[in-house]
Order: structure tokens, then sequence, then C-alpha cells
């Protein structure tokens, strides 16, 4: 099995009543619990595509969003970010300055593999108890991310032809400009309704 995620976007202030070590636990406990209706195989299958909010007493303190077509694995979005490495140097300079901070804030490790995708200071910085978080943005990092999204979103399409020539592969992940854009896509409305909230966001492996 390879990596998974699992995206929620979370009241920074409900998490913030327990102390740092105890902060992720909480959330889990929340999306773990039966009555948010998350782990109910007999109820309606989520939508794809969209925010899906818990019921229970947690109702107004997370909620996960669903991507498309990933099946909840981290290999679309790892991949993603090599896809838009194959292309960026064809990319418009205003577009490649933009998506790289977008992409460098969330899912892509950067050209020199190094970039952080944990906000440092609200959860512990014992691995232990910071188990399985791959992404941890603020409310603060994500209204910045909104806005670079915001300033994307109009000029993808531009992308397309350099994208089909230099990135798109026979099959795979993000193997077209669509299943490509329709991931960031996916990433910018979890960070827009997170911002609208005033809310951080968590991407977890389990």
């Amino acid at each position: 099995m390879g990596l998974d995620i699992t995206v929620l976007i979370a009241d920074w202030a409900w998490l913030g009543e327990a102390e740092p070590g105890k902060r992720l636990s909480r959330l889990r406990d929340a999306w773990y619990d039966d009555e948010t209706g998350l782990w109910d195989h007999e109820a309606p299958e989520a939508p794809e595509g969209a925010l899906q909010r818990p019921r229970g007493p947690h109702g107004t303190s997370f909620a996960l969003y669903e991507f498309r077509r990933t099946a909840g694995s981290f290999k679309a979005h790892f991949w993603t970010g090599n896809r838009w490495e194959d292309v960026r140097d064809h990319a418009d300079p205003l577009l490649r300055t933009e998506l790289d901070t977008f992409l460098l804030g969330l899912i892509w490790q950067g050209m020199d593999g190094e970039a952080e995708h944990i906000d440092p200071g609200f959860f512990s910085d014992d691995p232990t108890a910071a188990y399985g978080v791959l992404l941890a943005r603020s409310p603060a990092g994500v209204r910045e991310l909104a806005a670079t999204w915001e300033r994307v979103q109009p000029l993808l399409a531009g992308l397309r032809s350099a994208y089909d020539e230099h990135a798109a592969v026979p099959h795979g992940w993000a193997d077209t400009f669509e299943a490509f854009t329709d991931l960031l896509e996916d990433w910018g409305n979890a960070l827009s309704e997170a911002a609208r909230r005033g809310w951080g966001v968590v991407g977890l492996s389990e």
C-alpha cells in the first residue's frame, strides 16, 4: 500500500484549547467519532470534489474534503508536483512564480526537495505526537495560499498546450491537463472554504 492522505479543515481556536501535544489527538478523536456519520458505510457515498460536513458534537469544528479521483492516495498529489516540474520551465513566468508558491505550500517538495509543509509551533514538535501529519497550515497560512490560488486560477488555461507537450503521459496520476487542474482546483476549493471560516488545514496519513 502507498501513502494515503486525508485533508481536513479545522477550527484552530477549538484545537488550541488543548495543549500542543494533544491537539492532533483531539482532531483525530473527533474525526473517528462514529457520531460524525463519516464512517457509516450504509450512508450514500459522499460526492468527490466537495466538503463533507460531520454530524454530532464536532460538526462545527472540522470538515473533510473529498478530492476527485484520488481514492485517498497521496500519489495523485506527489505526481502532480512531478508533472509541474516537467512543465514549469515552459510556463508563463507569472504563472510559474505563483504556482511554485501554491504547490510549495501544500504538496510539492520543490526543485531542491526540501520544502516544508507544516507551520511550526502549533502541533507538538515531538515526532510521536505529530505522527502522520503531512500538512498543517494555520489560518494565516491558509489565507495566503487561498489568495495565491485566486491569482493562479485564471492563468491555468494558458498552460494547456505546454502541459500536453511536456507533462502528459499515457497513464498514471495527473496524466492529463484536466487531471492536473482538477487536483489544483480541489486544493483551491478546500483552502477557500477554510479561509472563509478562518480555519486551518491539516493533511493526515493514517
